[in-house]
């Protein structure tokens, strides 16, 4: 049996790509010592040069007053400069070549400063080339996008519009609030969880299709809820969408009416608030419907207003995407205007319905500089908002997020602890070095690692441990003793599994059938949930 997590690291080859991308040309991939600048400290910012690229001067230019660092636009002067210097030379075996690695230091500032810059390597006394380019994060998605194809991998064109990448930092200290760090999350599928008291599912047969469920339905099950002892309730996305599952976002500022509108959303979170239940919500900051108003007009005109919102290429498909879905335009978060629209839409959510934090979904899309401000703009709506990120990449990778989120979703304990105890693939004694290592590694970050199980793009843990309920318990026992709070996926508490179906598309989302309220709950797997979170909660393992 063969688990998969959907990302751009799903194959070794795909892994061999990204690292292959990341030591080629003029890339600093946000490396900064240290990765979450303190105020009144200087910051060493690093760039490597692969072996394809023969520079004489880099040089970091940078403001301090939230403008961008563009040297040809500078009437005021306040485009300040740092230069970086050789610092080693090494030899990369996979790339076959030397590499070097340059540093400099942007001076110490005071706390509450937004620091933006870009770095831009010279040769002869001419720009040369601009970090991050070739642009890892194009060259990952091109790749995976062909995988899924089944289609040769394509090199990415040097013309891509994403060079010149600015890069940001802030120097302020925004630690997660309290109540995440205590908190045990409960993870619905909206369309899924209960249609609501008084109606019925509109289906339950084919996954790839409106199940029925509720915002209404989930407000009516809050006991369910509350007599687990979850703290906060992560909704998959609630906006108007053209799918079930929401992701591809038609109006950001509206709930789906067929989810129950705004007035379910503010009765569910009224009621949630009454029992001390946090409502998180899933953002999508990436992409969304090409039926979204901006994109509609955007494709029809040249001219339009909500041009600059996207990326329009010279593609078979003609605007840049999530992994090559057509319906799914990828949201150009470098341009300033589109920027602000969505640090609205979140202070919206803060404020009008009064969430209290996000679910970031492919927060590696938009990538670390943009999360930096995004983090600003919801702490300024409210401090005790918390923000957690899905980021399926390497832990080096992931550590560059710190500062700019408050948590990112555990995939590396996820992984390993389904080989360990769902599949058996590997020994006890090789994962516990690697959950030892794990936790040191991501301790100085001051993120927190919420961990789950399984969620909606995997098979359920019972499912690929056989139906085994005591491997399900020994892995939810570990899970609630790690600091990190842990997510529930719905239904795992009372021992639901995979949805079996001979439709090749209701297959890729056997994890996502409809709540079972019925008799086959398993009340004593509940309980034993029940039994879990109590002694979290007296331990409280988040201390140590």
């Amino acid at each position: 049996m063969h688990d998969t997590i959907f990302g751009s690291l799903i194959t070794d080859e795909l892994k061999l790509i990204r690292y292959r991308a990341h030591r080629s040309g003029l890339q600093h991939n946000y490396a900064t010592d240290p990765l979450d600048p303190k105020p009144d400290k200087p910051v060493a910012v690093i760039a490597k040069v692969g072996s394809d690229l023969d520079l004489d001067e880099i040089v970091c230019y940078y403001t301090t007053n939230g403008t961008q660092p563009d040297t040809s636009n500078d009437a005021d002067g306040e485009v300040k400069t740092a230069r970086l210097s050789r610092s080693r030379v090494e030899w990369d075996t996979l790339s076959w070549g030397y590499m070097e690695t340059w540093r400099g230091e942007i001076p110490a500032q005071p706390e509450g400063t937004l620091v933006r810059y870009r770095i831009v390597g010279m040769k002869g006394g001419k720009a040369a080339a601009y970090a991050d380019w070739p642009e890892p994060k194009f060259q990952q998605e091109l790749a995976t996008r062909a995988h899924f194809a089944n289609t040769p991998i394509p090199e990415a064109k040097p013309e891509d519009p994403l060079s010149g990448k600015i890069f940001s930092y802030h120097v302020t200290q925004y630690p997660a609030p309290d109540w995440a760090r205590e908190a045990v999350i409960y993870h619905i599928f909206s369309d899924r969880f209960h249609p609501g008291i008084g109606r019925e599912w509109t289906q339950t047969a084919h996954l790839s299709d409106f199940c029925g469920g509720t915002l209404w339905g989930i407000r009516d099950k809050l006991d369910h809820i509350s007599e687990l002892g979850a703290t906060a309730i992560w909704l998959s996305p609630t906006w108007p969408s053209t799918s079930y599952h929401g992701y591809d976002v038609t109006d950001y500022q509206a709930v789906s009416k067929r989810l129950g509108g705004e007035e379910a959303m503010h009765a569910l979170i009224k009621e949630a608030h009454t029992r001390g239940i946090k409502i998180i919500l899933d953002l999508v900051a990436n992409h969304l419907s090409y039926e979204h108003p901006y994109f509609v007009d955007a494709l029809a005109k040249a001219e339009s207003p909500y041009r600059e919102h996207f990326v329009f290429d010279e593609s078979e498909i003609g605007y840049r995407t999530y992994f090559g879905v057509r319906s799914m335009p990828q949201i150009n978060l470098t341009n300033e205007a589109t920027r602000k629209w969505m640090f609205d839409i979140a202070r919206f959510w803060l404020t009008e319905f009064e969430v209290d934090g996000f679910r970031l979904d492919h927060a590696q899309g938009p990538g670390p500089e943009f999360w930096t401000e995004f983090q600003m703009a919801c702490k300024q709506a409210n401090p005790e908002s918390f923000c957690f990120a899905e980021v399926v990449e390497p832990p080096s990778e992931m550590l560059r997020y710190a500062g700019r989120v408050d948590g990112l979703l555990d995939f590396n304990f996820n992984e390993t602890v389904r080989r360990a105890y769902g599949y058996g693939s590997i020994t006890m004694h090789n994962f516990d070095i690697f959950l030892r290592r794990h936790l040191d590694f991501f301790r100085e970050s001051g993120m927190l690692l919420p961990t789950f199980l399984d969620n909606h793009d995997m098979k359920r843990f019972l499912f690929i441990a056989g139906e085994d309920k005591q491997k399900l318990r020994a892995a939810a026992e570990l899970q609630f003793k790690l600091p990190g709070p842990p997510i529930i996926y719905y239904g795992t508490e009372v021992g639901m599994s995979e949805f079996q179906t001979d439709d090749p598309h209701d297959r890729l989302v056997g994890c996502r059938a409809p709540m079972d309220w019925g008799k086959f709950q398993d009340r004593e797997l509940f309980a034993f949930y029940q039994s879990l979170i109590r002694r979290r909660a007296q331990d409280k393992p988040w201390k140590e």
